[in-house]
């Protein structure tokens, strides 16, 4: 039994990519990438029609083709791990087909409901979308099986750190002038002339010839004034400094994490149930 693996990217590089890394990594039958120009002949072996997926899955994957996308469509073994196989997928730059198919209808698009195998088809093949655009669908005879996804999620509590301000000191200098007052002593000279009245004494001629002489005579006056000067010293220093310190503080908070609780249907006839386990070879649904 085999296993149609499908994914859709947006260039033909991405689609290479993943095929090689597919082909390497698990057992692959064959594998092909589905363009423009390969799906225009509907009854090529490179037409999306060869592909066995349900109609609804076809008609939006050759929406994705009709925009220029890639299809990758590879043939597994059935015992291949699917999860392998969608981690794989995943890891690659494949589109998330959900995701593209919202895009579309805001633009217009409608999606085309899903239906039965066309043709009258004796085996069914249904298709399960996986995570990152990629569907795995698993030849079956029979009925059609169904099933569906329960994403188990977990959160993980991430500490980080980031600084915020908590007070500090501004220190600012400016230059102020003050008045001040001191006294100084100052002395001063100054020249008084006086007549006076003589004593009428006779002078001999001797005495008078030598009083009769021209004489000149300058006293000069002096006086002392106020001269100002200033000198500046360090009077105190003003530090202003910054240290730091670390400590260890607790963090405590919660954290959801997805629990699935299994409850199997006991059936008398001893079939399994429609949505109970399934084999590693199930597709699974979108």
């Amino acid at each position: 039994m085999s296993r149609t693996v499908t994914a859709l990217y947006d260039t033909k590089a991405e689609a290479e990519a993943a095929r090689q890394r597919l082909s390497s990594e698990v057992n692959v039958t064959s594998a092909r990438i589905i363009d423009q120009e390969s799906n225009r002949s509907g009854q090529s072996a490179g037409s999306l029609n060869q592909v066995p997926m349900s109609r609804e899955d076809r008609h939006a994957f050759g929406e994705g083709i009709r925009r220029g996308g890639f299809l990758l469509c590879a043939e597994v073994t059935a015992h291949q791990d699917a999860d392998k196989i969608v981690h794989l997928l995943e890891e690659s730059s494949s589109v998330d087909i959900d995701r593209r198919q919202e895009d579309w209808r805001r633009e217009g698009w409608s999606p085309q409901a899903a239906q039965g195998p066309a043709g009258g088809m004796a085996s069914a093949r249904p298709a399960a979308g996986l995570t990152g655009g990629a569907s795995a669908n698993i030849g079956e005879s029979g009925r059609v099986m169904a099933e569906e996804h329960i994403p188990v999620v977990e959160e993980e509590l991430v500490v980080g750190k980031r600084e915020v301000e908590r007070g500090g000191a501004r220190v600012r200098s400016y230059v102020r002038e003050v008045p001040v007052h001191e006294q100084v002593t100052l002395r001063e000279e100054h020249v008084d002339v006086q007549r006076r009245p003589g004593s009428g004494e006779r002078l001999s001629s001797a005495d008078a010839a030598g009083l009769m002489q021209d004489r000149t005579i300058e006293m000069t006056e002096t006086a002392e004034e106020a001269v100002v000067s200033k000198e500046a010293r360090v009077r105190e220093e003003v530090v202003v400094r910054k240290t730091a310190e670390q400590h260890v503080e607790q963090v405590n908070d919660t954290v959801r994490r997805t629990e699935v609780d299994v409850e199997e249907n006991e059936s008398g006839s001893g079939e399994r149930p429609a949505f109970g386990g399934f084999s590693s070879d199930r597709g699974t649904s979108r």
